[in-house]
């Protein structure tokens, strides 16, 4: 049975066992169920077959990507696969095998590795101090030519693996040439590197042998490996297969003496990491300065390493500010790409103004002008309404032909949402006269507009279907808003008995004749806005 890790665009981790046919998707009928609005009803699944598992896009409108790659067809997992599927990243961890002693077995790309306290023995025969520097004395210090050369080796191997690691910030793509680089500077024979994971715990990430043969299988000292995340020192030892089938074997034993250098992946005075390297060629194979080699080694690596991570933050930052672009203004974005302010997925029960606007006679206007000018209209009349929006905080729901709808309250709560909404009102309508001069004086109609505003209770989430899910609103008070917004004339700005309530103390209102909207059995007290009056509320953003 494999596992997938789920980390949702919050952070949020869960393990998910698998094994058959796994279908995963944002409907609740999946076997994983997603809840991530740019995710499709059935958007992907994974079946396990003789050999393990395959990946199989359904045809998702955003896709499934698989280690950055989007998936065209279906594709065999491997241990430490990523699979992105909307805002959300999945990591599949492969079936665990067990060794004949039971000692877990992890897949990795190349060979199989176990870290075990029982299955080998170390000689520890060297430690490189974690306080251990890159440096280099002055050249009228130098007074032997064997200081110069170890010099000169460490400036070297820094240089080889800055130039094969280049500017590659693929986290897998990374480790390989890290290896690689690694294999061409020193005689080994197996190398691994071991990372941190969500838990804390160490686990393979990127395997290679000399042989290059998949299954052989690799063993690591976990005392060596303690020693190194303990003092963060770099660790030169002997190790000897302590196999209690072949005790009686000496020639065997002997076999399986290996040199090995466990060095620790430190950036910023971070351990991310452990890098080992062994050898089978003799039991001293490996020098001291093999190790001190090989901690400069690590050091360049820590740095491309973390490079890649502070990398993958960023692409996943960046798709999540461009998301929420869209909707809230950039400061309010910026909250929630932080983290500063959270959105929660599902149904929420939210107090909150909704504003509508749309233009009157656009039918008419539709008629008199090109498909072209129309077009070009309403994206300079968009521009600048959602401009006064995000000035005030407020959040752009959506745009229906050439209506506007906007909320004040969700996802992010001011306590002067309602004072706000009316604010960008009345602030619209002097933007739109500006807007109006400019084409009447090129000889094109002016537009008009009205606009509607209620508060009230409404169940704010992600809603929609698979291909096309939004954040927004539903209830009694959004299609009060919009009934209101129905019934303001050209430049007038409706509001109701809830909206008034909140905001009489700012704004010069006309109490008008109580109105009959569909879906409401009693009249509506209902309220014009003539202009703002006195001082804003001590809590509105003054911008």
């Amino acid at each position: 049975m494999a596992q997938l890790l789920i980390i949702s665009s919050e952070g949020h981790q869960r393990f998910v066992s698998i094994e058959g046919h796994s279908t995963l998707g944002r409907h609740p009928d999946n076997t994983i169920q997603l809840l991530d609005r740019i995710v499709s009803k059935n958007h992907c699944h994974i079946d396990q077959v003789a050999d393990g598992y395959v990946l199989k896009d359904m045809g998702s409108l955003n896709g499934t990507f698989i280690n950055g790659q989007r998936l065209n067809g279906e594709i065999k997992l491997k241990s430490g696969d990523e699979i992105t599927v909307g805002s959300t990243r999945i990591i599949f961890e492969g079936t665990p095998e067990k060794s004949k002693d039971g000692v877990a077995v992890a897949e990795s790309i190349l060979g199989r590795v176990t870290i075990s306290p029982g299955m080998v023995e170390s000689h520890i025969r060297s430690k490189l101090a974690a306080q251990f520097k890159q440096s280099f004395i002055p050249e009228h210090l130098v007074g032997d030519t064997s200081q110069l050369r170890r010099d000169y080796e460490k400036l070297r191997i820094s240089y080889e693996l800055v130039r094969a690691i280049g500017v590659e910030l693929d986290g897998q793509k990374v480790l390989q040439k890290i290896l690689a680089c690694a294999f061409e500077l020193l005689s080994a024979d197996r190398g691994v590197v071991l990372l941190f994971d969500h838990k804390g715990e160490l686990s393979p990430r990127c395997v290679r042998t000399a042989k290059g043969e998949d299954n052989e299988e690799v063993i690591l000292s976990s005392t060596i490996i303690n020693m190194v995340v303990r003092d963060r020192s770099a660790v030169l030892s002997s190790d000897a297969s302590m196999d209690a089938r072949f005790k009686s074997a000496h020639s065997v034993i002997m076999q399986g003496i290996r040199s090995s250098m466990a060095v620790p992946l430190i950036h910023s005075d971070e351990l991310l990491g452990v890098m080992v390297l062994d050898t089978q060629v003799a039991t001293n194979a490996f020098t001291e300065k093999d190790l001190q080699l090989t901690q400069v080694l690590a050091n360049q690596a820590a740095v491309a390493i973390q490079n890649s991570i502070y990398a993958k933050k960023i692409e996943e930052e960046a798709l999540t500010r461009e998301r929420f672009q869209r909707l809230l203004s950039p400061a309010i974005a910026e909250l929630v790409v932080s983290g500063e302010v959270e959105v929660a997925k599902g149904g929420q029960l939210r107090q909150i103004t909704v504003f509508f606007s749309d233009i009157r006679g656009f039918t008419s206007m539709s008629e008199k002008s090109s498909a072209q000018d129309i077009v070009t209209m309403l994206n300079e009349y968009f521009e600048l309404m959602v401009e006064v929006i995000f000035k005030y905080e407020g959040t752009l729901d959506k745009f229906v032909g050439d209506e506007i709808m906007a909320l004040f309250g969700a996802p992010v709560t001011h306590p002067d949402d309602a004072y706000r909404a009316v604010k960008v009102a009345v602030e619209q309508m002097r933007v739109l006269d500006e807007f109006n001069r400019t084409r009447v004086s090129e000889g094109e109609a002016p537009v008009k507009i009205g606009i509607g505003i209620n508060s009230g209770d409404v169940v704010a989430g992600y809603l929609g279907s698979s291909r096309a899910l939004e954040y927004t609103v539903i209830g009694d008070t959004v299609n009060i808003a919009s009934r209101l917004c129905s019934c303001a004339n050209a430049g007038e700005i409706i509001i109701s008995k809830n909206t008034y309530e909140h905001v009489k103390d700012y704004f010069k209102v006309e109490e008008l004749p109580p109105t009959q909207v569909k879906g409401i059995a009693k009249p509506l007290k209902i309220y014009r806005v003539i202009e703002e009056k006195g001082d804003p509320p001590r809590t509105i953003v003054r911008v």
